[in-house]
């Protein structure tokens, strides 16, 4: 026969790794992934360091997976305004607009999830996540463009090209020792340079 989890087992078993995901996430916000230890870990999610290894036998694939969980509640956020009746131009703007903000109020977090050196294993990640946000900005763009309110384009390459322009944009000010008093210029500085790149005016 084979052996059968209890209810309450994995009740308990999801539990611990909510715990673990979000004390990896309060010190990842707090310095970067380096910040990130498995004894760090444990004690902050009130665990032994032998339970951390038991759902993640390294830190690498601890860091993979809260890059992977950051990465749903951003795309999550970026469907939601995609999603909307709005016209496509404004979505756009809003879209960006939304990541670029929220990037820099979490400067920490954004850098590790974008360029901090760490581990090939999240690199490659990296890569994996960056995709799905362009797959969020092709439906967008596609839209668009059937509306006529984008001129005709390669909607893959310029998704591509989108996300990868306003990530780059957000390394040097997340990685900055002193961060920007006013980030509303630079947030908007992303926000008209994503938009004149697909539209080809400002918004």
């Amino acid at each position: 026969m084979k052996y059968r989890r209890s209810s309450e087992m994995e009740a308990r078993l999801a539990d611990n790794r909510d715990r673990i995901m979000r004390a990896t996430r309060a010190l990842i916000a707090q310095g970067g992934f380096h910040e990130v230890s498995i004894s760090a870990v444990a004690e902050s999610a009130g665990l032994s360091s032998g339970s951390i290894y038991r759902y993640f036998p390294s830190k690498s694939e601890l860091y993979v997976q809260a890059l992977m969980d950051a990465v749903d509640h951003e795309v999550e956020i970026l469907q939601t305004i995609v999603d909307t009746n709005q016209h496509a131009t404004d979505r756009l703007h809003a879209a960006i607009h939304s990541f670029v903000t929220r990037a820099l109020e979490g400067p920490h977090l954004a850098y590790a999830f974008i360029a901090e050196p760490i581990d090939p294993q999240v690199d490659a990640g990296r890569i994996i996540c960056r995709q799905r946000f362009g797959e969020v900005f092709v439906k967008l763009l596609r839209d668009g463009v059937d509306r006529g309110e984008f001129p005709d384009q390669d909607v893959e390459v310029s998704a591509a090209c989108l996300v990868g322009a306003f990530t780059e944009a957000l390394v040097r000010p997340v990685a900055a020792t002193e961060k920007p008093a006013d980030k509303k210029p630079l947030v908007e500085a992303i926000s008209q340079f994503c938009f004149r790149a697909v539209v080809g005016v400002s918004h």
